[in-house]
């Protein structure tokens, strides 16, 4: 691990949550660590924890070690001790948090994706802009950035060792909806979610697709399915906007589910026969593929979806250049597979890459090669990151205009699935990509 410096101790840096599910879980395991594991110009302190449900929220602050509690967002962003605000939410509450906290000069740490529509994410990259200029710092929160491997594979991207990119392929497949009768949640209601596994998911592979690439989307055709137009509804577990997640769910394989109180339009009686269970619509996909051009011309593909049967957690993308190809595969977090095309064809290949060394991204702070990190070390990374992007007083990486160009590429892939797959375009940038150095 990073040598620390033994003179004055550094700052506070106090942070207030809002979310306590799966990722206010990993989100907590991220801030708790990093003071730990790398040496850094702010400290940051678990100051307090919101959620709806005081008696979870209680048990959730003293599990995840959070140091105070508040049952309304509005009174954590107002505390004295909270300087940065952490969004764990489900998406509908995204927006109206963030921009209340920028605009009471909050810090701001926002998880994917950025919000449920275009205009809430223009909203809130107009409102970090704003603060951004008072010296505030809004990030979203793409975590997969900071895969060890993935920030190296930018680097050998950067670098030219692919040469001039032709083919991107990505694809992010799960499998806890296979089963019908797995229970309706908010992520399956378009009101709380925005979208299904585009938003959840396909999210997740855009913003790595254009990051690696350095350039946007500029089309997309697409197609979504709803497989499952009706699931249970089971007693509310936790009110929705009291704890959020993103990509997969928990560890019990299904995420909180919504009560018939909590869902609009819901089929079924409750005055059926006995032991019948009220079922309730699905209002977002079940799936995505869409394919689209980078503004270089480079073909990109895109899969995602919550139905494949035996894929827990398969991230997985193949870039093509002229030079060489690199593919990766986050269920193998640690490994990068590289090929050079200018080798010698008898010697060429794919060859793997243990990305385990100390020159490797990140990887200087933690333990000695050869020892792989895992899926909760990038929420750690991710910590780390905007901690130093606030001390340096620089536009975070991810910022929220990227989580805006994100979000037009889902808007995109939806309008498109909506008619026909149609050819749509994506909206340019404002300005020029946001690059910065990784770790």
């Amino acid at each position: 691990m990073e040598q620390r410096d033994s003179g004055t101790a550094p700052p506070e840096l106090g942070v207030g949550m809002v979310g306590y599910a799966f990722m206010g879980a990993a989100h907590s395991q991220g801030w708790r660590t990093v003071s730990r594991v790398f040496d850094l110009p702010m400290r940051p302190v678990l100051a307090a924890i919101a959620g709806r449900d005081p008696r979870a929220v209680r048990s959730a602050a003293g599990r995840l070690g959070w140091a105070a509690v508040e049952t309304d967002w509005r009174d954590l962003v107002a505390r004295d001790d909270v300087q940065l605000v952490d969004i764990c939410t489900p998406g509908d509450l995204h927006a109206e948090i963030a921009i209340a906290a920028l605009e009471a000069g909050k810090h701001v740490l926002c998880e994917k994706p950025l919000a449920n529509t275009v205009a809430e994410a223009e909203a809130m990259a107009a409102a970090a802009e704003r603060a951004g200029a008072r010296g505030q710092a809004a990030m979203v929160g793409f975590n997969y950035r900071r895969v060890p491997a993935v920030a190296h594979a930018r680097r050998l991207i950067a670098e030219g060792r692919l040469g001039t990119l032709r083919h991107l392929r990505f694809t992010y497949l799960q499998d806890w909806l296979v089963d019908p009768l797995a229970p309706l949640t908010w992520r399956l209601q378009r009101r709380h979610a925005g979208s299904g596994a585009l938003g959840d998911l396909g999210a997740h592979i855009v913003d790595l697709a254009q990051h690696l690439a350095g350039e946007p989307l500029t089309g997309v055709s697409a197609l979504t399915e709803t497989f499952v137009r009706e699931r249970p509804l089971l007693p509310v577990l936790a009110a929705p906007g009291s704890s959020g997640a993103s990509g997969s769910p928990g560890s019990s394989g299904s995420p909180d589910s919504l009560g018939s109180s909590a869902s609009s339009g819901s089929s079924g009686s409750s005055g059926g026969p006995p032991g019948t269970v009220e079922h309730g619509p699905v209002t977002v996909d079940d799936a995505v593929l869409f394919h689209g051009r980078l503004a270089s011309g480079a073909l990109a593909s895109f899969e995602a979806t919550r139905m494949a049967s035996g894929r827990k957690n398969a991230l997985r993308f193949e870039i093509n250049g002229e030079r060489g190809s690199l593919a990766f595969d986050l269920e193998r977090l640690n490994e990068l597979s590289f090929h050079d095309h200018t080798e010698p064809v008898t010697s060429s290949g794919f060859r793997r890459i243990l990305v385990t060394e100390a020159e490797h991204p990140y990887l200087r702070a933690w333990w000695p090669p050869g020892h792989a990190l895992g899926y909760e070390h990038t929420f750690t990374h991710q910590a780390h990151d905007l901690i130093a992007a606030i001390a340096r007083g620089q536009r975070p990486d991810p910022s929220f205009a990227d989580g805006l160009q994100v979000q037009r590429v889902l808007a995109a892939v939806e309008h498109s699935a909506q008619n026909n797959a149609v050819h749509t375009p994506v909206p340019p940038p404002a300005g020029p990509p946001h690059r910065t150095g990784g770790a």
